[in-house]
């Protein structure tokens, strides 16, 4: 008797013989796979996707880049110098880069530069800037790591946060001269753009170090992690070439180089600014609530690229808006500022400062989570406050005359009700429930009293 089973014969018994809950399992794991096996052809253009998305014009060997970062085998670095106690949105280009390239199975370093503060980049500066104490770098470094978790998996060694003053605080000058210094020619150092700029007003020889302490960096990289590609700003191309020669000279090895845009709007200029400064991920320094009303103000012809480089979407999903336009742009950006809020500073506050922007905008919602401020008896003059002390007190306009012209052209409301006459007057008790004050189409704030 032949006793001799197919696979598929054995495969159809023991799905007989399964229960309903493991036919159920068994399925989902199988859709998995499937799945993954979608997701594995797209990551077969992921260097195209990141040539479109991030890149600048910089990379070192065009043909060995895409075949590391397609099949998973860059070990990437990007470094951050911890020149402030939060990230700001200039940083997004980076963070995003980082997380689409680890989804793809590639392994990100964040490199925060504590060692590296201590000198200070020249890149793009005509100035020396400001040194920072040791403790300063040490606390600026814990706020990166608490913010690039957000966006970056730290766990199980699917990526790396270091600090270059781990290794670049204990090398020995003369060392450095030896072993490092003689692998870098000071003619073509000074050919540099980060360099050229300083020469006009005084390069200092603190600052000339900078370029070999970064090449340092990816050298050491190298050595220990197996880190073979760096990204960073076109500013950092020479310091990021200096690495790859020196790896070369070195260890005889091959790493590779490539520059990543800045997150610029249509007119050239770059994102994440406003008149009161930088748009900060600590949500102490910019608020849940303004960093989506950011979002939600881009122009309408930067929205869908914003979307696209820095949500992370659905590709088929951001196609289908590519075709939007009206008022459509407007539920674009809401999505856009909808999907970034969350992905900084979480789901519910997202959605709080979401409805915040409605009640702002379209009168319906809740207003509570929007910027508020609080009049004291000191702005009062008799027990009342008129719409142009008003306008001042809170900072919406920069003086009276400047809250008089706005008023009279129509551009400032009170809870939805356009203000025209100068001498519209408040008491104390009219902001017992707080009044939405609006002047123009993006100042606005919560009015409340305190007695």
């Amino acid at each position: 008797m032949d006793t001799t089973w197919s696979a598929d014969e054995i495969f159809n018994d023991k799905l007989a013989n399964l229960g309903n809950e493991a036919k159920r399992r068994l399925i989902e794991l199988l859709a998995a796979s499937l799945t993954f096996s979608d997701s594995k052809q797209d990551d077969d253009r992921l260097f195209e996707e990141i040539c479109g998305s991030w890149a600048d014009d910089g990379l070192t060997a065009e043909e060995e880049i895409k075949e590391l970062i397609n099949n998973g085998k860059a070990t990437f670095y990007i470094g951050f110098d911890p020149t402030a106690d939060s990230l700001h949105v200039g940083h997004f280009m980076a963070l995003c880069l980082m997380k689409r390239l680890q989804m793809a199975g590639n392994k990100p370093i964040a490199l925060i530069g504590g060692g590296t503060a201590m000198i200070g980049d020249p890149s793009g500066r005509t100035d020396m800037r400001q040194m920072m104490t040791p403790e300063t770098i040490q606390h600026n470094c814990d706020c990166f790591k608490e913010q690039m978790s957000k966006f970056i998996d730290f766990s199980d060694g699917k990526a790396l946060m270091v600090n270059n003053a781990d290794w670049l605080m204990d090398l020995n000058y003369i060392d450095v001269l030896r072993e490092v210094g003689a692998h870098f020619s000071v003619n073509r150092m000074l050919t540099a753009e980060c360099y050229k700029q300083r020469m006009e007003k005084g390069l200092s020889f603190l600052e000339f170090n900078y370029m070999i302490m970064q090449s340092y960096d990816f050298y050491a990289l190298y050595q220990k992690y197996g880190c073979n590609m760096q990204f960073g700003g076109d500013d950092q191309w020479s310091n990021m070439l200096g690495g790859t020669e020196l790896i070369r000279r070195k260890l005889g090895k091959d790493a590779y180089a490539m520059t990543i845009t800045l997150l610029l709007n249509s007119e050239g200029k770059k994102m994440g600014k406003t008149q009161s400064g930088a748009v900060w991920l600590d949500p102490n320094k910019t608020s849940p609530f303004d960093f989506y009303q950011y979002w939600r103000n881009v122009a309408d012809a930067d929205v869908l690229k914003c979307i696209r480089m820095l949500t992370f979407l659905p590709l088929e999903e951001i196609d289908k808006m590519d075709s939007w336009e009206g008022s459509q742009l407007n539920q674009a950006k809401e999505i856009l500022a909808f999907e970034l809020t969350k992905l900084v500073h979480g789901e519910e506050e997202a959605k709080k400062a979401q409805e915040s922007s409605r009640a702002l905008f379209s009168g319906g919602g809740n207003a509570e989570n929007m910027p508020t401020v609080v009049l004291k008896e000191s702005d009062l003059r008799d027990g009342s406050i008129d719409i142009l002390g008003v306008l001042v007190a809170t900072g919406l306009c920069a003086s009276r005359s400047e809250a008089r012209r706005n008023t009279e052209q129509g551009g400032v409301s009170v809870d939805g009700e356009k203000v025209q006459d100068i001498h519209t007057s408040y008491t104390p008790g009219d902001f017992a429930e707080g009044k939405v004050v609006k002047r123009g189409k993006k100042k606005f704030c919560k009015v409340t009293f305190e007695s």
